[in-house]
């Protein structure tokens, strides 16, 4: 099971107003959560495991380089989405909800990861289940005070923006995803990478690069 979307790369950027968020170089981490369990999974974009003690050990033992990523979460972020799940009045319908997150750390790159670095989690995505992806403003609004994906740009996307990102003229170094719509099946994403580190793939994946590209 893929726990998200892939997401559509710059070769045909669709027309329309977005939130244009920082993309970072990290590994997707999802967090499920139930409105009578509190968080109880969570996993990478193709696995899931227990939120438990023995479901964080397996986790541990087939994701050794991600093995922080519990404690990181149950630290800085668990509180702070729960209460807005709980308190906040567009997510009550909803019993079931998942966070997505990026984990990383300075030297992070291509989802791997240096050991003794300090790791973070960046939100960046919201699911309630049976609707969809949380849209882009009501993710900004509910959210914000979070650490969450930074929002580099608001209006309408553009062939020329585009070019400005993969420049680099927007100060990020992997690149963005670009986020239209109200959410549900009426949300498109794209994402948008930087020529640099187009280049820094190539040194470092050689052929491999363009698996690691949009």
């Amino acid at each position: 099971m893929l726990h998200y979307p892939k997401i559509p790369g710059s070769g045909s950027l669709p027309s329309g107003r977005c939130i244009a968020f920082e993309k970072y170089d990290g590994t997707n981490l999802h967090w499920d959560w139930d409105r009578d369990f509190g968080w109880h999974a969570f996993g990478t974009r193709r696995d899931q495991y227990n939120l438990t003690d023995d479901g964080v050990r397996q986790f541990a033992d087939k994701h050794a380089h991600l093995a922080e990523a519990p404690d990181v979460f149950r630290a800085s972020m668990a509180e702070g989405i729960d209460r807005v799940f709980r308190e906040g009045e567009w997510y009550r319908p909803f019993q079931e909800l998942k966070a997505f997150t990026e984990f990383l750390g300075p030297g992070s790159f291509a989802g791997l990861h240096r050991a003794g670095e300090a790791k973070e989690l960046r939100l960046f995505d919201v699911e309630a289940v049976g609707f969809g992806m949380v849209g882009p403003r009501q993710f900004v609004d509910d959210f914000g005070h979070l650490n969450v994906a930074r929002v580099v740009f608001q209006g309408k996307l553009t062939g020329q923006f585009a070019e400005d990102v993969r420049r680099g003229r927007f100060g990020v170094e992997e690149g963005v995803v670009c986020k239209g719509g109200r959410g549900g099946a009426d949300l498109w994403m794209v994402k948008i990478k930087t020529y640099a580190y187009m280049e820094k793939l190539k040194q470092a994946m050689a052929d491999r690069w363009e698996d690691y590209w949009e």
